[in-house]
């Protein structure tokens, strides 16, 4: 066996010519993809890139990988079969909130709750950027835009509850503007064996500018966002003197003080139950800070091993058989 070579940043980076519009957050996702993936200690032929339409979706271009770039909302079912074929690669799935939850939100859940051992990376910029600016299923109501004129009356959808209500076993926040964060929980994801959903804030300068920076612009993050880590206390705010409690069954943001603070909710993401999880996942900007960081981490048997268990128990069984047999076995017919 070989040594696997050490490679940089620039091993991932493909010969194409990057076509996302200036200041378009996808080139600091891009970015933080590139320089995360030689830290994964893979060769380079291992990695896959699989996406389906939509601005994020031109990803596979940009990686100087394997890569597929598939039809809208389809790119579940390729990377999950790819994954059972070739269950030694590293597989990266690249969607958008339009491409991944509306025509594709079915196949979305269905390999959220199979959990074969893909990361999934959905851009969330809350519009649909490459068809010029439609309101998408994650739009807020009221959304004025070329479809909405009147504003959009779509209850939207919080993608992290979405995968959560789907099983998924991996499930964390990211945001374009904060690129160490970015390669955080990508390296987290990519060590998860399962399927690892991560959303990321994106911002769409040109239709959707901005829809961000009421929580992460720098000059209102600290208030506004709570970086979670696993066995540290909900806080946030200027030297994080408010934090998360819980009024019964709710959560509730108030100061802390040297006799509240034991009650602080501690953050522990391998909750069995998606109690928790969901709880953080409903807290959304202006009533609550908005949680970034991994959400729910649990284990559980991955679909690509369930199924070449399957192949080796009848295997065992039946033999390695012929595909000749296969087909003249049954109820079988000829036609003069």
């Amino acid at each position: 066996m070989t040594a696997t070579p050490t490679l940089s940043k620039a091993d991932f980076t493909s010969d194409q010519i990057v076509r996302w519009c200036p200041g378009c957050g996808d080139y600091a996702i891009l970015s933080a993809i590139q320089a995360t993936m030689p830290k994964l200690g893979l060769a380079k032929e291992k990695f896959v890139f699989v996406s389906g339409i939509g601005c994020s979706s031109r990803f596979p271009y940009y990686m100087n990988t394997y890569g597929f770039h598939t039809i809208h909302g389809r790119a579940p079912t390729v990377a999950t079969g790819l994954k059972i074929a070739q269950p030694d690669l590293s597989v990266w799935m690249i969607t958008g909130d339009g491409d991944g939850l509306s025509i594709g939100g079915n196949h979305l859940l269905h390999i959220l709750r199979r959990n074969p051992d893909i990361n999934i990376l959905l851009f969330n910029n809350r519009i649909y950027g490459l068809t010029k600016g439609q309101y998408s299923p994650t739009s807020e109501q009221g959304k004025k835009t070329k479809s909405s004129p009147m504003g959009s009356v779509d209850t939207p959808i919080n993608p992290l509850r979405f995968a959560l209500a789907a099983e998924a076993s991996f499930v964390a926040r990211t945001y374009d503007t904060n690129v160490n964060h970015m390669s955080e929980v990508f390296l987290e994801a990519a060590a998860h064996k399962g399927t690892s959903f991560i959303e990321i804030y994106q911002n769409c300068v040109i239709f959707n500018k901005d829809a961000f920076d009421d929580v992460y612009d720098r000059r209102q993050r600290e208030d506004h966002m709570i970086h979670l880590q696993a066995g540290e206390p909900l806080l946030y705010g200027k030297e994080e003197k408010r934090g998360i409690f819980l009024n019964g069954l709710e959560p509730e943001g108030r100061p802390v003080t040297d006799d509240n603070i034991d009650n602080v909710l501690v953050h522990d993401p391998t909750q069995k139950t998606k109690s928790y999880a969901n709880l953080l996942a409903e807290m959304d900007h202006p009533e609550f800070p908005v949680p970034v960081g991994v959400f729910r981490k649990v284990a559980r048997p991955t679909y690509e091993d369930a199924v070449w268990d399957q192949v080796a128990d009848a295997r065992a069984k039946k033999g390695d058989g012929k595909l000749v047999d296969l087909f003249g076995e049954g109820d079988t017919w000829e036609v003069d």
